[in-house]
């Protein structure tokens, strides 16, 4: 697997993408509050293995669980420099479902799967609404489970999102999405 970038490259990219795509599109309605109040916490990790990613993974849930939710909503653990292929990545979900057990962290907090190339089961490659979970590096987004309860509690149609979603990326289209999150495209 070929260098990643630096983290400062990692990060803006991330950033660019939670602008631009996330937030911009509207993905998730629930992000825009804690984008603007500082509250996302974007980790880059240098794990080169799944036991590295596992243990800063661990660390990572603990750290958000011990953090005040009016400091830290939520953290995107970026790992740029293992899980490249979506299949592999999309295995380690059951090691991730699994820490938040061993960490008796199951119901508190949940881990949600961003990855370059996403694709839902029974999709093809080239789906637009792929694009829904499509981030620019793999990535763990870490949440509170009270948060996700309290903003669709709040939301007039929280189960409709996922449908606007992949309509809009339908509508937007593969290269639309790109050339949005990556202007050099």
């Amino acid at each position: 697997m070929p260098n990643p970038p630096a983290q400062d490259a990692i990060i803006e990219a991330t950033r660019r993408w939670l602008e631009k795509s996330v937030i911009g599109l509207n993905l998730c309605p629930f992000a825009g509050q804690p984008w603007r109040q500082g509250r996302i916490r974007m980790q880059v990790t240098d794990a080169t293995t799944l036991q590295e990613l596992a243990q800063d993974l661990a660390d990572e849930l603990l750290v958000l669980q011990n953090a005040d939710p009016a400091d830290c909503e939520t953290t995107l653990l970026i790992h740029p420099g293992v899980l490249a292929d979506f299949l592999d990545y999309n295995d380690f979900l059951d090691i991730a479902d699994q820490l938040l057990e061993d960490l008796d962290l199951d119901g508190t907090l949940q881990v949600a799967s961003f990855h370059p190339d996403y694709q839902f089961a029974d999709s093809e490659p080239d789906d637009p609404a792929n694009c829904t979970n499509r981030s620019p590096y793999p990535m763990l987004h870490l949440l509170r489970e009270a948060s996700i309860e309290q903003a669709t509690a709040n939301h007039p149609a929280p189960e409709a999102i996922y449908e606007r979603n992949i309509e809009t990326m339908r509508e937007l289209g593969v290269e639309g999405w790109k050339k949005l999150i990556d202007p050099e495209r």
